[in-house]
């Protein structure tokens, strides 16, 4: 009897394991800001739009699209962890939409229906670092290494 392990032949890749967390992290956000107390104001949350005085753990603002967007975001990350190459996609444009996102954060007034969104100076802040970080995460995890590799 051998007492060396084998890694499963299905093992996910770094990259395939960082676009899963991130899909986790996403869906978990995105119910959070649906729960009254981890989201203060929960009563003021809108559809869409800059009155949601709803803010994720007191924080972040947010609005039913906000989160519906959060739930987006996770379901994407799960199903395209499934293979190197969806993930490495799912992190660098996921991370790009975040950057856009980022600027378009710091172009509007936050007080303008075109703050549909709606995000507050904590969004944008948290933007940036996620673009910054699912980037890094995209290129760092596959720098070297093909992509190709999938795993159910």
């Amino acid at each position: 009897m051998s007492t060396h392990a084998r890694a499963p032949r299905n093992a996910r890749t770094p990259v395939q394991q960082a676009a899963l967390l991130m899909g986790v992290i996403f869906l978990l956000v995105g119910v959070l800001g649906f729960i009254p107390g981890v989201t203060t104001h929960y009563d003021t949350m809108k559809f869409a739009a800059h009155h949601s005085e709803a803010k994720l753990l007191g924080i972040f603002q947010v609005s039913i699209l906000h989160n519906l967007v959060h739930l987006a975001f996770g379901l994407a990350g799960l199903a395209l962890s499934r293979t190197a190459s969806q993930a490495r996609m799912y992190l660098l444009v996921g991370g790009a939409i975040y950057l856009l996102l980022w600027i378009y954060g710091l172009v509007i007034d936050h007080d303008s229906a075109a703050n549909f969104v709606p995000l507050n100076t904590a969004d944008n802040w948290l933007h940036l670092v996620l673009g910054v970080a699912m980037i890094a995460l995209g290129i760092l995890l596959t720098r070297g290494r093909g992509t190709t590799r999938t795993a159910a």
